[in-house]
């Protein structure tokens, strides 16, 4: 619990030199072992990346040592082509230009192609990849350009057809229908019509402010029926985003494919190697920390020819798939050489894909993310590369200032509203147990009553008849004491009521069904409130020179 804070802060209006920002350490925030020593004390995780994100010097050597094999004339010329059918600013258009020169870098980071942008971390990895972009620039002094990477090969459906909003003091749930297995990429995938019933339900949800009609044409640009979930996430991200000259990336494309066949061609001739590579770190982070990737003996999908995503397993005859797909490995490796844009890559070949297309200094990664990358150094060893500089991302918190103005008004500190709502209310009666009533009350009546005896036996000296009547008026007096001992217990407790009413309202607000309010509530959630323009005014309010090793609690 904390100490009782100074004067609670007054509602402002979001502007950049008013954004607020506290620092807290992770140390008590719900985030894993192996991300909180990343953050502190990377020396003990260094045997699993090979770059530290905190190290200068390691920075400017690994920025030396990069060597960019592909052609990047082609490189760019496929990247313009996979960025055409978005809404790209001219920054970002000028930024793929650049990106052809000889000594330019990226900075790159990824998502799920989230219904309606999904989830604030989307947001966060993405103003985190262009400031950190900004500052290898400055550092560097050699283009450095920020990449979103679209997770167009990702086939986990039920990840991204639910969007979470706060709402009638919880946080409301809107989803598409579910779809049954197997299923082609999600990027292919288009937005059925029911979600005109969940676009009007959430609508109709929020609160209606200045900003509402601004997001909903921005959403109903984006998302609409019949198109598919990559047009519509790519087209948000580069909506909001591309003005400050971020680049869309992404596989699954036949030109991308081709360019990185030769992974995939790899990644089938020397799967056995590719296996050991994998095996090695992954059990020594079981042992440590944990493992965020279960192994398998195949590290490939086939894109059947009904368009659906399907998982290659080794077999004792070669290759195959559960739906019937048969190869011997010479046959697999034809096929690959021949079709590359049949093939698509789980989450250890796909990093490896990104960097044969695109010369990256780094990566911005989740804690998940952050986890697998540590199971990869001796699988980019096997491709002759070194691992990107794993940059953690910005992990903030959005408080509101109704959250605001009664957050210094409870005595708990901000990770404490990660523990479950019955011990915050258990905690809060502890603590503010103001006075023992009864024994009050008792003292009162004590005191009252030792009075009224001495006075009684004064009473009937004078008329021994009136005793009786004073024992009556003590009695009376005593009743009245009662009523009062009522009305304080409930004024007591209404008082508790209104501040557990309040604790309910901040947790729901910070750490909603027990969770990081950032991997869950919906980055349109804020700009419904705040304006389209809130990520522009938080990536100005950062620092040149901030990192993101601790949590930012930012006051909008």
């Amino acid at each position: 619990m904390k100490k009782r804070r100074a004067c609670v802060m007054k509602s402002r209006s979001l502007k950049v030199k008013t954004l607020q920002r506290i620092n807290r350490s992770f140390e008590h925030l719900p985030f894993s072992s192996l991300f909180k020593t990343y953050i502190s004390d990377f020396s003990r995780v260094d045997a699993f990346y090979d770059y530290n994100p905190f190290d200068r010097e390691e920075i400017e050597a690994k920025a030396r040592q990069h060597q960019y094999r592909g052609d990047r004339r082609q490189m760019t010329d496929l990247l313009r082509a996979f960025n055409d059918p978005y809404d790209l600013h001219e920054n970002a258009l000028q930024n793929l230009d650049r990106l052809q020169q000889d000594d330019a870098l990226a900075v790159v980071t990824g998502q799920q192609l989230g219904l309606y942008g999904g989830p604030l971390y989307t947001v966060l990895k993405t103003i985190s990849v262009i400031h950190i972009a900004r500052q290898m620039e400055a550092q560097l002094d050699r283009p450095v350009i920020p990449v979103f990477w679209l997770a167009d090969e990702d086939h986990d459906y039920e990840e991204v057809r639910s969007v979470y909003a706060p709402g009638d003091g919880k946080l409301q749930t809107y989803e598409l229908p579910s779809r049954s297995f197997p299923l082609p990429p999600v990027a292919e995938m288009k937005i059925p019509g029911e979600l005109e019933q969940l676009r009007n339900a959430m609508r109709s949800d929020l609160y209606e402010t200045d900003f509402s009609s601004a997001v909903w044409e921005l959403l109903d640009h984006c998302f609409y029926p019949g198109t598919t979930y990559a047009g519509a996430f790519g087209n948000f991200i580069s909506r909001l985003f591309s003005r400050h000259g971020l680049v869309l990336a992404g596989s699954n494309d036949p030109g991308i494919k081709e360019f990185v066949k030769g992974v995939v061609y790899q990644s089938v001739e020397d799967a056995e190697d590719i296996r050991k590579a994998l095996e090695g770190p992954s059990g020594r982070m079981k042992e440590q920390f944990h493992q965020q990737v279960t192994l398998y003996d195949s590290n490939l999908f086939y894109i059947s020819g009904e368009g659906n995503r399907l998982k290659i397993n080794a077999s004792t005859e070669g290759w195959a798939t559960e739906q019937g797909h048969q190869w011997t490995r010479e046959q697999l490796l034809q096929e690959v050489e021949e079709n590359p844009e049949l093939f698509s890559p789980n989450v250890f070949l796909r990093p490896i894909m990104q960097d044969k297309l695109i010369p990256t200094l780094g990566y911005v990664a989740g804690p998940g993310e952050l986890a697998y990358y540590g199971q990869m150094k001796q699988l980019y060893a096997r491709f002759d590369a070194k691992m990107p500089i794993i940059y953690p991302r910005l992990s903030a918190t959005l408080v509101e200032p109704a959250v605001d103005r009664i957050f210094d008004e409870l005595p708990f500190e901000f990770h404490e509203y990660a523990n479950r709502i019955e011990d915050l209310d258990a905690a809060y009666v502890e603590h503010t147990e103001k006075m023992d009533i009864e024994a009050i009350f008792s003292e009162w009546k004590e005191k009252v009553g030792e009075l009224a005896r001495a006075k009684k036996k004064k009473v009937a000296t004078v008329d021994p008849t009136l005793e009786g009547a004073a024992g009556k008026a003590t009695a009376v007096y005593f009743g009245e004491l009662d009523k009062l001992k009522g009305k304080v217990y409930r004024a007591v407790k209404q008082q508790d009521q209104t501040q557990l009413n309040r604790i309910r309202r901040i947790k729901q607000n910070l750490f909603p069904r027990d969770n990081l309010q950032e991997r869950s509530v919906a980055a349109i959630y804020f700009m419904n409130k705040f304006g389209l323009d809130i990520w522009d005014e938080l990536l100005a309010s950062l620092d040149e020179q901030e990192t993101f090793d601790q949590h930012k609690v930012i006051k909008l």
